[in-house]
């Protein structure tokens, strides 16, 4: 209908309507006209009501305040509406609350540039055995092999922890 009112001075609702029939969206001029003539139904003007009401509570709690909040301080004040109501009415309005959950903070970065030397230069090819030193999570290992291969069937062929040269 919006499409309808920005070009019907230029074009004429009914050329518009044919237009709009051929490229398959079909509107009677008639029914333009009669939406355009009909009074507002009453869950629209409850809707403009209510959404003064819900903008008022919104900003008077610093916007913080999502639907479910919205809708028990207007129960307070004698407003009778339903939760859902002032729901679509919040996110036709583009009102949203805040949340207190902050999601998971994933990474730590560090505090500046790593100063740690580069002792391999990164180099990570040894001519010899015992030249160069790899670090590998044991805790990984050791739940593997305690808590896992046995779910599978299998059994590890050693006993406690986890030795360097057990790799």
């Amino acid at each position: 209908m919006e499409y309808i009112d920005q070009y019907r001075h230029e074009f004429g609702v009914e050329p518009i309507c044919r237009t709009l029939t051929a490229a398959g969206t079909q509107i009677a001029p008639s029914t333009y006209y009669a939406f355009k003539t009909r009074p507002p139904s009453k869950r629209a003007l409850r809707d403009e009501e209510l959404l003064v009401e819900i903008h008022r509570v919104h900003a008077a709690n610093f916007g913080v305040y999502g639907a479910k909040k919205v809708h028990a301080q207007l129960r307070r004040e004698g407003v009778v509406v339903a939760r859902c109501t002032v729901e679509r009415l919040m996110r036709v309005a583009g009102l949203r609350g805040v949340s207190r959950a902050k999601g998971p903070r994933t990474t730590i970065s560090g505090r500046g540039p790593d100063d740690r030397p580069d002792l391999v230069e990164r180099d990570f090819t040894a001519t010899a055995p015992n030249q160069l030193g790899v670090s590998y999570c044991t805790s990984l290992l050791e739940s593997f092999a305690t808590h896992v291969a046995p779910a599978l069937g299998w059994k590890p062929n050693w006993e406690g922890p986890v030795q360097g040269d057990a790799i």
